[in-house]
């Protein structure tokens, strides 16, 4: 077995905040039934430690417990109040399922117990993050920190560090071998300069941000501070790539930075599919008789079938059925497939309404309950789109690393209509690449919610 070179900075922080949340929580819940001259009974921790597991899940989804993001007081409260809310509710809920018949506290002392605990909790997290501050002010937890490297990824690590008090970082300045002509100041101190000041010891930490291109560089520059006792961060420079979603992990003791991948899979993939069953079964239920007067009125407008199914890529690039309406007069499945375009005369009347209100994508919502497309992901294009503009446009192919949907981002974004240049297809790719990168469930519920608002102004093509 290969020994990891490479480990994850890790703090002792969190852990810490959370057992003496955990010990706060049982403090007052113990304090309350003796409080009521009760004994401390089975059902009474197993309440403790119900609660104080929902919380700190809840509050670990949240990232309450993360120190590196600067956030205002008043919302680090909201967040807090937010998990414990969950953590009670959880608690009182599972404590019925498992013990329906005991009530170790009653319905005033659970709430006073609810609200006593969120004060000392909040109260708590309010002081530490005070101390933090100030300790970090003072310079007893802070770092004295030296960017070398002055390019755009440098400046925008030193921004990030000074704004973000959590850090403790201090910036102390900016150096380089070769100043950026393309920054306003010409004058950086050189890594000689640095070197001097790691002496004096007016720095102690050193983040390298240097594009991979120039690694002679870099590595003379880790061998010559390999002779400091200063710390030194190699901040990987990953922007000669497009990468799509970007993590790092280990493989066999191995360092791997992910520069095409998906976050949507393990549990976070099968919450996302609960979500496509439950409410695209919602919606084809609601739906039904508007898709059947659909139905009806394609048939009596024009004649042929009522459902066009076109050949698109899917997910992995694997060839799905896609499901619509019809509303032209032709169904092009071929080679060749024409782009409908504003005022296209094989749009019929009924197509035109249709097409208008988005409702021809209802019987999409049968993709989704099969599991060939998702209510939210990148458009599917038809296949000879596909070709035409995946040798166009780099990186095209990996906007198929998740389930097409019915909505995206970039339809919310205003990229609905027709993509008649490769610039308007090159425009919507990146906004499909956005909504992979920032993917979550809370992205998803808020582009179904800006879709509807975006049928209802009729910006539909």
């Amino acid at each position: 077995m290969i020994s990891p070179t490479t480990r994850p900075v890790r703090s002792a922080f969190p852990a810490l905040q959370i057992a003496v949340d955990f010990l706060i929580l049982g403090m007052t819940y113990v304090g309350l039934v003796y409080w009521q001259f009760s004994p401390v009974t089975f059902p009474s921790l197993q309440t403790v430690f119900l609660a104080a597991l929902g919380f700190v899940v809840a509050g670990e989804f949240l990232g309450i417990f993360h120190t590196g993001h600067h956030r205002p007081a008043d919302y680090d409260i909201l967040l807090i109040s937010g998990s414990w809310l969950a953590g009670f509710f959880f608690s009182v809920f599972a404590g019925f399922l498992l013990n329906p018949v005991g009530e170790p506290l009653g319905s005033n002392l659970l709430f006073l117990w609810f609200l006593l605990a969120l004060l000392f909790v909040l109260l708590f997290h309010m002081l530490g993050r005070g101390l933090f501050v100030w300790m970090s002010e003072q310079g007893w937890s802070s770092r004295r920190c030296a960017i070398l490297g002055n390019n755009k990824l440098g400046l925008q690590l030193a921004e990030a560090a000074s704004f973000d008090r959590d850090l403790g970082l201090k910036i102390v300045g900016v150096f380089d071998d070769t100043p950026d002509s393309d920054t306003p100041d010409s004058q950086v101190p050189d890594f000689e300069r640095l070197l001097l000041e790691i002496a004096s010891r007016r720095i102690d930490t050193v983040f390298i941000a240097e594009p991979i291109q120039r690694d002679e560089k870099i590595r003379s520059w880790i061998d010559r501070l390999a002779d400091t006792t200063a710390s030194v961060y190699l901040v990987p420079n990953l922007e000669a790539f497009d990468y799509l979603y970007s993590r790092w992990g280990f493989v066999g003791g191995h360092t791997v930075v992910s520069l095409f991948e998906t976050p949507i899979y393990g549990i976070d993939g099968c919450l996302k599919r609960v979500l496509d069953v439950v409410l695209s079964a919602l919606g084809l239920i609601l739906a039904a008789p508007i898709m059947l007067l659909a139905a009806i009125a394609i048939r009596l407008n024009s004649s042929g079938p009522v459902l066009f199914r076109q050949r698109r890529y899917g997910l992995d690039g694997k060839e799905i059925l896609v499901w619509k309406f019809r509303t032209m007069t032709t169904m092009d499945d071929g080679a060749d497939v024409k782009q409908a375009v504003k005022n296209d005369p094989r749009v019929t009347e009924v197509g035109r309404l249709l097409r208008r209100t988005s409702l021809d994508e209802l019987p999409q919502l049968f993709n989704v309950l099969w599991g060939s497309m998702s209510l939210v992901g990148p458009r599917p294009y038809a296949i000879a789109h596909n070709e035409q503009f995946r040798s166009l446009i780099r990186g095209y192919m990996l906007r198929h690393k998740v389930k097409p949907g019915i909505t995206g981002l970039a339809q919310v974004l205003g990229s609905r209509l027709e993509t008649d240049t490769v610039d308007k297809m090159r425009a919507r790719i990146e906004l499909d690449h956005r909504y992979i990168r920032d993917w979550s469930l809370w992205l998803d519920l808020k582009i179904m919610v800006k879709t509807i608002a975006v049928v209802l102004r009729q910006e539909a093509n």
